[in-house]
């Protein structure tokens, strides 16, 4: 088998900033440099990427192979489309570079595909001038069509150097419009995201909600505004809360701070076999459609919140989301696609797990979206490739010598039945089956090899 652990190629090494060019304005890096660790090596430079994944642990390679996009995607596009040039090893050991003018249909086709046209292991990024603070205007909205639309609004406002929303519930929302800034009248007007002692950024949203319908603008320090949904994974934190039968309030989010960071927590979540019981889904709508999809989401699984962001589609890469059809094209918003965030428990019965992914998975099309495939796909192949472009995607590996490796849908599909076989197939897998289904035990392993794996020291 191709994913058998003696044949894989490890590039856990390849975690080099090599050079960071203040005239050129970018940064040469290997795909294992984390988020934190690159923006802080810029930022010593004064330049900042102008596209930054939220949690510290998501490597360069990683958003570029899972197709990442944030709050400044709507004015830089994906993070991928950040980037010069990169190199890459082909499948027959040739090492080569590509750009927008070399092997460019390698350089956008490599987008998305997790790896499957070959093994990347440099990239040059483009870097921006950073500025000490993001000065963030929340702005309340009163229902969903409402957030919807100023979201759309903001997108052209290029004054904007980010824009993002969250969804509290159908006529409760916030969108959240940032600007760079070293301006700030005094260190109280500072408000902070990243210390243990500082609010989760989500409730603190919330909470001015609660106190105002007009619009509130506060300054938060570079770090903390790229990486405020690290603490709480923006807020699948609190089903760990509920799931420990933990008091949820300031002082226990302060205690357990250490396991509430990203790489702790999804650690554990998939340890525990805990991400087989919550939907973790992005899909990205057109505009036009993204209400009835936020109502279907309301209506079949009521949880709250979701996320909301605005993103510049990439006409280059055919597994990049972006409209599959005509119609599903916004003419207000041409060209920008709103992901929503979809993160939330879902049914402790496998069997209907799957079906609520696949009802998921079927509206989304339906709607004229697509789906970020770093999560659970439960397409079968037919539907998967009735989806993505499979006539591009096969010549393109067969012009680079990668038709042996495995395909993106390998990678990315959930075989159901092997995971219904492995429950049901002995008593060994049955009474293991059993026992993780007695409460805490699961979530304590999870827990115990995040300690151990020392995902812990991180944050520290």
């Amino acid at each position: 088998s191709a994913f058998e652990r003696g044949r894989m190629i490890d590039t856990s090494g390849l975690f080099h900033i090599l050079n960071v060019n203040t005239e050129r304005r970018t940064a040469l890096v290997e795909p294992n440099v984390p988020m934190d660790r690159l923006v802080e090596a810029t930022l010593l430079h004064g330049l900042v990427p102008p596209v930054v994944m939220e949690f510290p642990g998501i490597t360069v390679g990683g958003g570029f192979a899972g197709t990442a996009g944030e709050s400044s995607s709507f004015k830089h596009g994906f993070f991928d489309r950040t980037f010069n040039w990169m190199e890459i090893v082909l499948a027959n050991g040739d090492v080569v570079e590509c750009s927008d003018t070399e092997r460019r249909d390698l350089f956008h086709g490599a987008a998305g595909c997790f790896g499957t046209l070959g093994v990347a292991t440099l990239f040059e990024i483009r870097l921006l001038e950073a500025k000490e603070y993001v000065e963030l205007t929340y702005h309340p909205m009163t229902s969903v069509s409402e957030a919807i639309q100023k979201i759309g609004m903001e997108t052209e406002d290029l004054a904007n150097d980010y824009v993002d929303g969250i969804v509290f519930s159908l006529n409760k929302a916030v969108v959240m419009t940032g600007r760079l800034t070293n301006d700030v009248r005094s260190p109280s007007d500072v408000r902070r995201f990243f210390r243990a002692q500082d609010p989760w950024f989500y409730l603190h949203a919330k909470e001015l909600l609660s106190k105002s319908l007009d619009p509130v603008t506060e300054v938060i320090p570079l770090i903390d505004y790229l990486f405020r949904y690290d603490r709480g994974a923006f807020w699948t934190g609190v089903y760990a809360f509920e799931y420990f039968v933990t008091p949820f309030n300031r002082i226990t989010r302060w205690a357990l701070d250490t396991f509430m960071r990203t790489r702790v927590m999804y650690h554990a979540l998939h340890e525990s076999g805990h991400s087989q019981r919550y939907m973790i889904q992005d899909l990205a709508l057109p505009f036009s459609t993204a209400q009835e999809f936020i109502e279907y989401v309301d209506d079949m699984f009521g949880f709250y919140p979701l996320w909301l962001c605005p993103l510049r589609q990439s006409e280059q890469v055919s597994l990049h989301p972006h409209f599959s059809s005509d119609k599903g094209k916004d003419r207000e918003h041409p060209g920008m696609l709103l992901n929503v965030g979809v993160w939330g428990p879902g049914s402790s019965r496998y069997e209907e797990f799957v079906h609520q992914n696949r009802m998921l998975e079927d509206k989304v099309q339906e709607l004229d979206g697509m789906k970020w495939l770093y999560a659970h796909a439960y397409y079968t192949e037919d539907e998967f490739w009735s989806i993505y472009d499979r006539q591009w995607y096969d010549a393109l590996r067969a012009k680079y010598n990668a038709t042996w490796l495995p395909s993106v849908y390998d990678k990315v599909k959930v075989d159901v039945q092997a995971q219904l076989d492995a429950q049901s197939g002995s008593w060994v897998a049955w009474s293991k089956s059993m026992l993780w289904s007695i409460w805490p035990l699961s979530g304590l392993w999870g827990v115990y090899k995040a300690f151990t794996g020392q995902e812990y020291l991180m944050p520290r």
